[in-house]
């Protein structure tokens, strides 16, 4: 709110609009995406809800100038957060999977284009454009699942660094670094780490 209030106060100064230009568009904009709430419009559920969403989105200016649906999310989204964008996007038009079970083959058929191209000796170019089509799968089950792709996998990078800080305090609890262990040691180590209740989720 800081942030908004200074920069109408800025934009007040030089006579360009004023804090209650931005909140009279803000209503312009709710009135006029939900004729539903304020107008006669009848939405049968939030399918219908989010197709209409985009089709009035798409009627005003800014929709006008876009070429395509996915031109508004920001690029400097991380990748995993910009991803599930996209594809929520193009799930409110209808391209969409029908179930979580055909996300879940696309899955396997990605990991499997991986280990391919790996096996098949070719560039490190085509492994990642692989390895980045599992990532695009895996957000898109995510977002089946309802889960924030972005959320779970800064969940995941906790867990693992307060799994792998648990190895490091066993090494030096034993005199020693990681790198001093062989790796069925390590993985000792990490099993240790995975049954701490201290190091779960």
């Amino acid at each position: 709110m800081l942030q908004i209030v200074f920069h109408a106060q800025l934009a007040t100064e030089t006579g360009a609009f004023t804090i209650a230009d931005v909140v009279d568009a803000l209503a312009n904009k709710m009135v006029r995406r939900h004729p539903h709430v304020f107008a006669d419009a009848v939405i049968e559920d939030v399918d219908a809800q989010w197709r209409s969403w985009e089709r009035l989105k798409a009627q005003e200016k800014t929709g006008r100038l876009r070429k395509s649906r996915l031109d508004g999310i920001p690029r400097q989204l991380g990748a995993l957060q910009r991803g599930q964008r996209m594809q929520e996007k193009a799930a409110r038009v209808g391209f969409d999977w029908r179930s979580v079970e055909g996300v879940l083959e696309k899955l396997v058929e990605e990991v499997g284009e991986v280990a391919e191209a790996r096996s098949a000796g070719q560039s490190d170019a085509r492994v990642r454009e692989e390895l980045g089509d599992v990532f695009f799968t895996l957000v898109n089950l995510a977002r089946t699942f309802g889960i924030d792709a972005e959320s779970a996998m800064r969940r995941a990078n906790e867990k693992f660094l307060r799994r792998f800080a648990f190895m490091e305090e066993r090494a030096v609890a034993q005199s020693k670094t990681l790198s001093d262990l062989n790796l069925d040691e390590l993985e000792e180590l990490w099993q240790q780490a995975k049954a701490d209740p201290a190091t779960a989720p």
